[in-house]
C-alpha cells in the first residue's frame, strides 16, 4: 500500500478530533502546571507568560502522540493498554521537551518542578475523557482494567465492533488462551488505522490479502481468520472463504455475542467452524417476540406434518411460548416418534398429544379436531420433493391439494381462530406438479380467507429450507462423505434459501401480525434475500470441508430433472409486493378464483387423482393453474429477450 493511501486512511475526521483534543490537553496541562507552581512558590504569573514553552511542549506532544499511535485508539473500547500507551507517550514527550528547551534557552525562567506536576496532570486529562466516553456508552468501566495476554496462534479478526472487543478482552482474561490477535479488518473506513485494546484496524474487507502480506513481512502472519462481525452477509463470508483458501489460512467465527453474554459457553472463547448457514446468512431481523407469545401463550395448537423439517421446528419454537396444549399430527410413525420424544425430553410438563393421521382422511381429521379442540392450526404437511411428485402426480394432488382442503374445512367446522398454510416459491409460475399443487393449495386458503366469518386464514410463502430432507445441502454432505463427485443439475441454476429457524420465526411473526382488514386473499411472502447459485454453494461446501473444488472433489452436471426450474421466483408477474410492519415480510395479492367455483373444480381434481386418472389430473391442474409452464422455466435473460406478444 502506498504511503499517501495509508496516510489518508489514518487521517480521518475522528482521528483529527482525537488529535485536537490531545493537543489541547497537552497545552492545558503545561499551563496549569506552570501556573500552579508559581501560585504556590515564587511570584504568581499570568497564563501564557511562558508561551514559547507552551508552544514547544504542544508540538513535541503532537509528534510523540502521533508516532506512538495515541490517536488511533477507539474511545468506545478504551482499556488498560490505552492507559499504558498514554503513560509511555507523556513520559517520552517530557523527556524530549526538557533537553529541547535546554538547548534553546538553557531553561531560563522555566521551573523544572512544573514537569513533576505536568506528568500526572496530562495523564489524567488524556485518560479521563476516554474513560468518561466509554462509561457513557457502556455504563461500566470494569472491562477497562482487565489483564491482557497475547496467547499463541496469530489471528486476524474480521469486524471491528463489540464482538471484536469482547473477543480480545476474553483473551486477556484467559491465561491459557491459544490466540494472539495481530490485526483487525473492518467494513467502515472511519475505523481503519485506529486501535481496539491495542490492536490496529488495518484495512477493509477487500484488502485481506494485502494485510496478510504486510503482517507476514513483519513476522506476524496470521494462521487463522476469525469472523467477529455477526451481521456479515453470506456473499462476504463466501469471498473470505476463498481468500482464506488462497492464503493458506483457516476461517472460523467466534460464538455469537448473545451466547457469550448469556453464559452459555462460560468464559471459553472456543471458535466455531463456518457453517453453510453462515454462507447463506443475512442480518437477523428484529422480531416482535411479545406478539408471538401473545398469539400462542395459553392457546391449544395443532401442527400437521409435525415430524417434518418445518413442522418440527414449529413445534420447538411454539413450545417456548407456553401454549396450553400442542397436538402433533403426522402420518409418518418414525418422524412423529422423534418429535414426540424431543418434547418429552425438553418440555416434559407441556400438555401434548402425538396423533397418527393423514390429512387426506377427512373423517380422521374430524375426530382429531373434535378431540384436540385447537385454537391455532399450522398446516405444514405436504409432499415437497419435485421429481418424486412429478413421478406420482395423483399422490401429490391428494396430499397437497385435498389435504389442504380437508384441513381448511375442519378449521371452519371447529371454529379455529387461525389456520396457517405453509407454501413455497415453487408455486410461482410452476413447472412441476408439486409447485402447481401448492399454488392450488394457496388458492384454497385465499378463497377461505375471503369468505370465512370466524377463522383467519394466513398463507406464508418462502423458498428452500436449508438442510431440509430431500434438499441439496444434505445431498452434497453425503456426496462429500463418499469422496465426491458433487452433482449439480446446471451451472446456472439458482435457488432461494432460508434456515429453518429463520423461516419458522417469520411464519410466527406473520401469524402474530394484527390483521389490517385488507389482507383477504393476500399472501405473506418472506424476504429470502438474494438467490444462491448452486454451483457456488457446492464449491463453498467443498472448501468448508478443507478441500479444493475440482482438485480434491470433482463437480459434475446432470441436467435439470423433470419439473425443475433453472431459477425460482417468489412473486408472480402480477403480484406487486406491499410492505408490512414486520421486517422481512411482504404482502402479495395473486389472482383469486371464486370460492364456490374453485371448490367444485378441486372436487373434480380430487376425484381424478383418487381414480388415478393421471391424464385428467394433469389437465385439471393446468386448467386451475394456467400460468403453469411446460418443462424448465426460461432464464431471466431468455425472458427479457423474448418478443412481446
Amino acid at each position: 500500500m502506498s504511503w499517501p493511501k495509508r496516510f489518508n486512511e489514518r487521517f480521518n475526521k475522528r482521528i483529527a478530533v482525537v488529535a485536537i483534543h490531545d493537543v489541547v490537553m497537552a497545552m492545558l496541562s503545561f499551563e496549569l502546571a506552570v501556573w500552579f507552581r508559581y501560585q504556590t512558590y515564587g511570584k504568581p504569573q499570568e497564563f501564557f507568560f511562558l508561551w514559547h514553552g507552551t508552544a514547544i511542549f504542544t508540538i513535541v506532544c503532537f509528534v510523540v502522540f502521533w508516532r506512538m499511535g495515541l490517536y488511533r485508539g477507539i474511545w468506545h473500547y478504551a482499556s488498560l493498554s490505552d492507559v499504558i500507551t498514554i503513560v509511555k507517550a507523556v513520559t517520552l514527550a517530557i523527556l524530549i521537551f526538557l533537553p529541547v528547551m535546554f538547548v534553546l534557552d538553557r531553561l531560563a525562567n522555566f521551573p523544572r518542578s512544573a514537569m513533576f506536576l505536568n506528568w500526572p496532570l496530562l495523564v489524567v486529562l488524556l485518560m479521563a475523557s476516554r474513560l468518561v466516553y466509554r462509561f457513557s456508552k457502556d455504563g461500566d468501566l470494569h472491562a477497562v482494567f482487565e489483564r491482557t495476554d497475547d496467547g499463541r496462534v496469530p489471528v486476524l479478526l474480521i469486524g471491528a465492533g463489540d464482538e471484536a472487543e469482547t473477543f480480545i478482552r476474553g483473551l486477556a482474561r484467559d491465561r491459557l488462551a491459544p490466540y494472539r490477535v495481530v490485526g483487525i479488518v473492518d467494513h467502515k473506513t472511519s475505523r481503519i488505522g485506529r486501535d481496539i485494546r491495542g490492536v490496529t484496524v488495518m484495512g477493509g474487507l477487500g484488502e485481506v490479502a494485502d494485510i496478510v502480506t504486510r503482517l507476514a513481512a513483519q513476522g506476524r502472519k496470521p494462521q487463522r481468520m476469525i469472523i467477529t462481525w455477526a451481521k456479515l452477509d453470506g456473499a462476504a463470508i463466501g469471498m473470505l472463504l476463498e481468500e482464506a483458501e488462497a492464503l493458506g489460512l483457516t476461517l472460523s467465527r467466534m460464538p455469537r455475542l448473545t451466547e457469550l453474554q448469556s453464559g452459555k459457553r462460560g468464559n471459553n472463547l472456543e471458535l466455531q467452524p463456518v457453517e453453510v448457514e453462515d454462507l447463506l446468512g443475512r442480518p437477523q431481523q428484529v422480531l416482535d417476540r411479545d406478539a408471538m407469545r401473545s398469539l400462542i401463550a395459553g392457546r391449544r395448537v395443532l401442527i400437521t406434518g409435525a415430524g417434518g423439517t418445518i413442522g418440527s421446528e414449529l413445534a420447538r419454537q411454539i413450545a417456548a411460548y407456553e401454549p396450553a396444549h400442542v397436538a402433533l399430527l403426522d402420518n409418518g410413525e418414525h418422524a412423529l416418534y422423534r418429535i414426540d420424544l424431543e418434547y418429552g425430553e425438553s418440555w416434559p410438563n407441556l400438555s401434548r398429544a402425538a396423533v397418527l393421521g393423514d390429512v387426506r382422511d377427512k373423517e380422521r381429521l374430524a375426530v382429531v379436531f373434535q378431540r384436540q379442540r385447537p385454537d391455532l392450526v399450522f398446516h405444514a404437511a405436504a409432499f415437497k420433493h419435485v421429481p418424486m411428485v412429478e413421478g406420482n402426480p395423483n399422490e401429490g394432488v391428494l396430499t397437497n391439494v385435498m389435504g389442504t382442503a380437508n384441513v381448511a374445512h375442519a378449521c371452519q367446522a371447529a371454529n379455529v381462530n387461525v389456520m396457517v398454510q405453509i407454501s413455497t416459491d415453487k408455486a410461482v409460475n410452476p413447472t412441476s406438479v408439486m409447485g402447481a399443487s401448492k399454488r392450488i393449495a394457496e388458492m384454497i386458503c385465499q378463497g377461505h380467507s375471503l369468505t370465512a366469518s370466524r377463522c383467519r386464514f394466513v398463507t406464508v410463502r418462502f423458498g428452500n429450507v436449508l438442510g431440509s430432507t430431500g434438499s441439496v445441502v444434505p445431498l452434497f454432505q453425503r456426496q462429500l462423505a463418499r469422496g465426491g463427485p458433487l452433482t449439480v443439475t446446471d451451472a446456472e441454476v439458482t435457488r432461494y434459501f432460508m434456515t429453518t429457524r429463520e423461516a419458522v420465526e417469520l411464519i410466527l411473526s406473520a401469524t402474530a401480525h394484527p390483521p389490517t382488514g385488507d389482507e383477504g386473499g393476500k399472501i405473506f411472502v418472506l424476504d429470502m434475500g438474494q438467490p444462491v447459485r448452486i454451483l457456488d454453494l457446492a464449491r463453498q461446501m467443498i472448501r468448508l470441508a478443507g478441500l479444493t473444488p475440482e482438485v480434491d472433489i470433482p463437480i459434475t452436471y446432470t441436467g435439470l430433472r423433470p419439473g425443475e426450474k433453472l431459477y425460482e421466483e417468489l412473486l408472480h408477474d402480477g403480484e406487486t409486493p406491499r410492505p408490512t410492519p414486520i421486517a422481512g415480510v411482504n404482502l402479495a395479492a395473486p389472482r383469486v378464483i371464486d370460492h364456490d367455483l374453485l371448490s367444485a373444480q378441486v372436487e373434480q381434481l380430487a376425484a381424478a387423482a383418487a381414480a388415478r386418472d393421471t391424464e385428467r389430473t394433469l389437465a385439471l391442474i393446468r386448467h386451475l393453474v394456467p400460468e403453469m409452464l411446460d418443462g424448465p422455466a426460461p432464464t431471466p435473460a431468455e425472458t427479457a429477450a423474448a418478443p412481446a406478444e
